[in-house]
């Protein structure tokens, strides 16, 4: 896309459908102790409504990527944006925990078409380390979301209530549908044989097989099962454990989501000199010590809130070196089944995701101490997939 008008034009986009993601997961944050008094529903149940997100895009993207690949991007794109505008009425219109975790899974199956389809097309038009600059790119704009989504969603619980955070949600819906139908072109390119169970399953086996998705795939997304569990906790440790309201929440969740836009754009300054491997290598290492410190200091109450807040903003942070790179490295190999690649790309992210907010929604821990060793957990995760599954550059063949 050698146009540099129409490659920004294609980037906020792709940025907007793709916001759908981090707008349905932390517009509500600040809202969900309020939504379980609502519901008549514990911490527990209410934190099922986060599970059953993930769980919708993990099991939809698998569905979308073999579809896009064979019907093209943009019909799949349209349905899934018209199922999550629908979905997200229904949520607003929950009278139960039950109808509200149901409508959210449906809105997840409907918004995955979006995560899917934008990786693919960025897959279609880019290689190399100009798709990690890209997708550095693309995660700026998709920042942008996890920095005003709380502190709206905050505000709109204060002045009208839970429900009209999904009222809202609803509404962008219709205008990502709007920017889908007019500003988003079918890429021209070869399309993949004629769908069949066994060819579907044939090729996510391949891609299962290759030690360079998984490895890479299964880095960055133990990377982001950790940021989840975060997401997951921290209304209740810092809203219901540390007394602050959901507005003041909302804004230390946006410093953390400033920490990782300032790093994607950085991530996409030294791509230009460096190899995206090192770069997301070096980021492990200081995730990993990141997480540690704030685990020790959840666990001895060392400095207080911000003895978790500094870490854990050095630790969000560092997913703009770590998730962009991994999704380009992992998906590189796969131009002809970019959507399937990107699908199983999704999957494993989402369904670790999924996972990690169950599990850390059951933990019962004092404060931020089962938070923080989630977190920790996960980034060593990260770091024993990408050490065994891949080589490091200088022995790189």
């Amino acid at each position: 896309m050698k146009d540099q008008a129409a490659h920004r034009r294609f980037i906020l986009s792709l940025g907007a459908i793709i916001a759908l993601g981090p707008l349905s997961i932390d517009m509500y944050l600040p809202s969900l102790p309020a939504i379980g008094r609502a519901l008549a529903a514990d911490a527990a149940s209410v934190q099922m409504s986060v599970s059953a997100y993930f769980a919708g895009l993990a099991i939809g993207q698998l569905v979308y990527g073999p579809i896009t690949d064979r019907f093209g991007r943009k019909k799949p794109l349209l349905f899934g944006l018209v199922l999550f505008s629908i979905a997200s009425f229904g949520c607003a219109l929950a009278g139960n925990i039950d109808q509200l975790i149901a409508f959210r899974g449906l809105q997840a199956l409907g918004g995955c078409a979006g995560i899917v389809v934008s990786r693919a097309l960025v897959r279609d038009h880019y290689a190399g380390n100009e798709m990690a600059r890209v997708l550095s790119s693309l995660m700026l704009v998709m920042g942008v979301a996890p920095v005003l989504a709380p502190m709206l969603g905050g505000k709109l619980q204060l002045w009208f209530g839970w429900n009209s955070i999904f009222l809202l949600l609803a509404v962008f819906g219709v205008a990502c549908l709007l920017i889908t139908a007019f500003r988003i072109a079918e890429p021209q390119r070869e399309r993949a044989p004629p769908l069949s169970v066994a060819g579907i399953a044939q090729d996510y086996v391949r891609i299962l097989k290759h030690r360079r998705f998984m490895g890479y795939s299964l880095a960055g997304a133990c990377g982001q099962a950790g940021m989840f569990s975060y997401i997951t906790a921290s209304p209740f440790v810092f809203i219901d454990y540390y007394g602050l309201a959901p507005d003041r929440y909302g804004m230390l969740f946006g410093a953390n989501a400033c920490g990782l836009i300032l790093c994607t754009q950085l991530n996409a300054l030294l791509l230009r000199r460096l190899r995206a491997e090192k770069v997301m290598r070096g980021a492990l290492r200081v995730h990993l010590f990141g997480a540690a410190v704030m685990a020790v200091s959840a666990f001895t109450g060392l400095g207080g809130i911000w003895g978790v807040v500094i870490p854990l903003i050095v630790v969000s942070s560092c997913i703009g070196f770590t998730f962009p790179n991994a999704q380009a490295a992992a998906m590189e190999p796969f131009g002809g089944r970019a959507g399937t690649a990107a699908a199983m790309l999704g999957t494993q992210q989402f369904v670790l995701a999924g996972f990690s907010s169950l599990v850390v929604g059951q933990l019962h821990t004092p404060g931020a101490s089962g938070m923080a060793i989630a977190i920790f957990c996960w980034s060593l995760l990260a770091q024993v997939a990408l050490r065994v599954l891949v080589k490091p550059p200088q022995q790189a063949v």
